[in-house]
């Protein structure tokens, strides 16, 4: 990255829902951030107030909204407000300057112009426009800006949406995209895609024609709005929401806004008429039916007799019926199939409705891809890019025909007239036959000019498993895989269901130590599921304890901490690096390694409370251990206690890495967050090696915990039966909280003592098995494992 370039402090003009989300996203990550947007009519002169009413009404909002867009409360301080009137000239000390405006080209010029009077020369200018060709925005101005300018199109919600689409005019500086394609992904973490200035960019030209074919094959087959949901969800990759649904949450017409522009925009495009809004469509946004900002879409929800009842649009009547749960056979046989790559081969040979749906969307869906290069992109590998950032799809168009199998999809594409693009041909004529490869633990993309296969630029720093565990497995088990990661570093993934941790997992943490141990310098733990650890599996806890197999289920428990110890005590340094959800026994793991170097979209807590236990794989021990060393003299301890144990009772999940530091999980000081969960592996092995260099020496287990005994155990007794009183919690949350608070006080002890780890496992473990006695418990845990839903009984 340029040395002379740094990013201090950034404006944001517009505090729409957009702008004010891209300024919290920058104070997520330490920037200054100047937020401004008009002044509302009438605002008296000198009224500062009354001026910046509209700016800091929508930061405010921004800031309640959920899920939050900053990752730390505290986080909204590096951001001031202002206005364009009084303001402006304070982008003079701002190293770039974001543009977040009403869609409306003289409306940006006339700000452009404001924003030439003052800003710095060579400072960065860029736009978040989605639709207006960038080069427009750029006419009149001065050579320095123009070249110090282009557009940076942020997908809704910044924060969590990873798509940055970098789109430059023919006089932006190749420094200054370089800069912006590595500073999005670095520091932003995002999956920053250079586009061409055409309309809709990369992202929302695929996106938004997938979404158009799909509504016009549904008017001429008849499949319903949740039949279609069905079909594009998990099952392919897709997120949750799938179309219908997502389109209920971007709003209509946002969709209809971004696909009349196409249509408009791009009148040679071949495929434009699919552009044109159905007629259904039409009427929907007639009757205002946008989805959840006018409250009913293609869904609606509404209760009956005090339950939510939910209904789906009928899209040949538009009448409400009751939402169908539906099913498929195709579907039916590929539940058990692990392997997305597995899955569609078995989806799209399928000869039912579901079959006929993927061929038709999808050949129609490559083959547009296709011959979308060299026009929007010049590279394959941006468009698959553009749809798993900005569309949360694990695979994007060029890698599900690559899953498929790109010559015998392109004779069934042709059957179905779908024919590709040439240089697809020229591709499988030159021996080439898949869209990507791997070589020595990078992925490669087909270049269409040179006819080669070429490392994907800006990957090079990265560590990514996929890439590399074919060649470098060193050990694996049915639910764990021990990489060789190079450097004499270890990785240890598992990969069972939701990551839970069960007999296979606790086996390959000891194997990959004890491998460790005898040959490697150090030990990461990290995996690329989509969470890290959903925790212990319960299941198998259940079926224990129904069957009051409670000597097994002591084994079983203490085989775990001893585990989660022997991660603390191992002669090499273990560095967990986890992402997303660490719940349970996947936070117990952290709590125990020597470092965590942690994804910044961390929900990590210790959550046994909801069904009926305490954390009994160290973590009810490590807390009590922390709160020890955290204790200073002149503390009031018991205030320190209370904190300690309301995080275990009211099962306090973070919402970010940071607050997961608020709440203890994480030790500052010791643990880092990264932002960029590709670099994430790279950056955990780096800080493993570094301690092992720096002479890492095996700790001793610990007989010095001050626990506070009765003082302590009153105060949870206290309060439990306080908060029963009150009719906050069961009877059974007393209990629970009262074996929480007999383990965290180091039990009923006369006065405070100084006890070992070892005690107080003990104390946890009896604790847990205590509690899986109960009946109440057991009902918690069904009703986890059946509906997934906490019980409060």
């Amino acid at each position: 990255m340029s040395a002379q370039r740094v990013i201090k402090k950034v404006a944001v003009l517009g505090s729409g829902v957009m702008g004010s989300r891209i300024a919290c996203h920058f104070a997520n990550i330490g920037v200054q951030v100047l937020l401004l947007d008009i002044v509302p009519k009438d605002a008296p002169a000198g009224d500062k107030k009354a001026r910046n009413k509209i700016v800091n009404d929508a930061l405010e909002f921004a800031l309640k909204s959920n899920p939050s867009p900053i990752y730390l409360k505290s986080f909204a301080k590096r951001i001031s407000t202002g206005n364009f009137e009084d303001d402006m000239p304070k982008i003079a000390e701002c190293d770039w300057t974001i543009e977040v405006v009403v869609e409306r080209l003289d409306i940006k010029q006339t700000v452009f112009e404001s924003v030439e009077k003052f800003r710095k020369p060579g400072t960065l200018i860029t736009s978040n426009t989605s639709g207006i060709p960038i080069h427009l925005m750029a006419e009149g101005r001065s050579e320095d800006f123009r070249k110090n300018f282009c557009g940076s199109h942020f997908f809704n919600p910044p924060r969590y949406l990873k798509l940055l689409e970098i789109i430059p005019t023919k006089d932006t500086s190749p420094g200054v995209v370089n800069f912006l394609l590595e500073f999005g992904e670095k520091f932003l973490g995002k999956t920053t895609v250079l586009a061409k200035d055409t309309p809709a960019f990369i992202g929302n030209r695929i996106g938004v024609f997938s979404i158009m074919s799909l509504l016009h094959y549904v008017q001429k087959t008849g499949l319903t709005v949740e039949e279609v949901d069905k079909l594009t969800g998990p099952v392919i990759g897709h997120p949750k929401s799938a179309t219908f649904r997502t389109n209920d949450v971007v709003g209509l017409d946002t969709m209809v806004h971004v696909a009349n522009g196409l249509f408009k925009n791009a009148p040679d495009d071949e495929a434009n008429e699919l552009f044109e809004i159905p007629d259904f469509v039409n009427r929907m946004l007639t009757n205002n039916w946008l989805g959840s900002k006018t409250g009913q879409g293609f869904y609606k929800k509404e209760k009956v007799d005090g339950v939510n009842q939910f209904y789906a649009l009928d899209l040949k009547s538009l009448d409400y019926k009751p939402s169908q749960k539906v099913k498929f056979a195709a579907l039916e046989t590929t539940k058990t199939v692990e392997s997305l790559k597995d899955r569609l081969k078995i989806l799209f040979a399928s000869k039912d409705k579901a079959g006929d749906f993927y061929r038709a969307t999808s050949y129609q869906l490559f083959a547009y891809s296709s011959k979308r290069i060299p026009e929007i992109a010049d590279e394959l590998y941006k468009i698959d890019a553009a749809m798993n950032a900005g569309f949360g799809w694990e695979m994007g168009p060029f890698e599900k025909w690559d899953a498929l199998g790109v010559e015998d999809t392109v004779k069934e594409m042709e059957a179905s007239s779908n024919k590709p693009a040439k240089w697809v041909y020229d591709m499988l004529e030159s021996g080439a036959k898949s869209f990507y490869v791997i070589e020595n633990g990078k992925r490669m993309y087909y270049d269409i000019p040179s006819k080669a296969y070429k490392v994907i630029p800006g990957t090079e720093d990265f560590i990514l498993l996929k890439n590399i565990t074919a060649t470098n497995t060193v050990w694996k088990n049915s639910g764990s895989t021990i990489t060789d990661i190079g450097d004499g570093i270890l990785n240890l993934a598992f990969h069972t269901k939701m990551n839970t941790i069960g007999g296979e997992v606790i086996e390959g943490i000891n194997k990959a130590i004890t491998l460790a141990e005898a040959g490697y310098k150090g030990l990461v733990i990290s995996n690329e599921g989509a969470n890290f650890s959903a925790g212990a599996n319960v299941g198998m806890i259940f079926m224990m304890a129904v069957e009051q197999e409670f000597d097994e289920l002591n084994a079983v428990i203490k085989a775990f901490q001893n585990t989660m110890m022997r991660i603390r005590y191992s002669s090499i340094p273990v560095v967990a690096a986890p992402h997303q959800m660490a719940l349970g026994g996947g936070c117990e793991m952290c709590l125990h390694a020597d470092k965590v170097v942690a994804h910044a979209e961390l929900y990590m807590g210790l959550v046994e409370f909801g069904v009926g236990l305490i954390p009994g794989g160290g973590g009810t021990k490590e807390f009590a251990l922390r709160l020890s060393d955290e204790l200073q003299d002149g503390d009031i301890e018991v205030n320190n206690f209370r904190e300690r144990f309301l995080t275990i009772g009211q099962a306090k999940v973070s919402t970010s890495a940071y607050e997961a530091f608020e709440f203890g999980y994480l030790k500052k000081g010791r643990d880092v967050v990264v932002v960029s969960q590709n670099r994430l592996l790279a950056e955990a092995k780096r800080h493993c090696l570094q301690m092992a260099e720096d002479g890492y020496t095996q700790p001793v287990q610990r007989t010095d915990i001050k626990v506070l005994g009765k003082q302590a155990l009153g105060l949870a007794y206290v309060g439990a039966n306080t908060m029963y009183s009150g009719n906050y919690i069961s009877e059974h949350d007393v209990k629970i909280s009262q074996k929480l608070g007999y383990v965290l006080s180091g039990g009923d002890l006369s006065q405070p003592s100084l006890v070992s780890e070892s005690y107080l496992l003990d104390l946890e473990r009896e604790a847990f098995l205590s509690l899986c006695t109960e009946k109440k418990t057991l009902e918690r845990i069904q009703s986890i494992l059946t509906g997934g839903k906490v019980l409060r009984n």
